[in-house]
């Protein structure tokens, strides 16, 4: 009987964990893709064309993974007990850093397998890290702000309570 009752835990937990990356790679999955769709739009209006169609929702399908490796190893738990501000913007700081530092890798990464050369690598990284580049990451910070923003609201209300107020018809008095 205890077996049983553990199961089912883990099967709650295992539906919880789900939810919620799928809840995280749906919001990035949107951000990102919009920002990429953006990018391609305005560089085709110059006669550059890309072909990144899918990396908005790889980015967030990784980026989802890395939020909640992030939330379970208790990384950005640390300002939790101060007002829900200073946790979202701790948490908007850190993963928009965790996010880069993946990116820096994901670029030394793809350079190793084309060009193993240390001025391969140097060109390799000027090319990418640009001043686009850093309005890129500015874009990902600000989607983190209300992302973060909306978890905290969550976590400090209930998200039952979340949900309610979004899905359900409120009654009025």
């Amino acid at each position: 009987m205890e077996k049983k009752a553990d199961e089912k835990s883990l099967k709650e937990k295992l539906l919880h964990e789900l939810t919620e990356y799928g809840i995280n790679v749906v919001y990035l999955g949107l951000f990102f893709s919009a920002f990429i769709l953006y990018r391609r739009l305005l560089l085709a209006e110059y006669g550059v064309f890309l072909d990144d169609y899918f990396m908005g929702l790889v980015k967030a399908l990784i980026f989802g993974k890395v939020i909640m490796i992030g939330t379970f190893l208790k990384i950005s738990r640390k300002f939790e007990n101060r007002p829900l501000i200073i946790p979202t913007i701790y948490k908007t700081i850190f993963f928009t850093l965790l996010v880069a530092i993946f990116e820096f890798l994901e670029v030394t990464v793809k350079t190793l397998l084309k060009n193993s050369s240390w001025e391969g690598m140097m060109e390799s990284y000027t090319h990418h890290f640009t001043l686009a580049w850093v309005g890129g990451a500015l874009i990902v910070g600000f989607t983190f702000l209300p992302f973060f923003a909306f978890k905290e609201i969550a976590r400090h209300y209930g998200v039952d309570s979340i949900r309610k107020l979004f899905f359900k018809t409120i009654q009025k008095n």
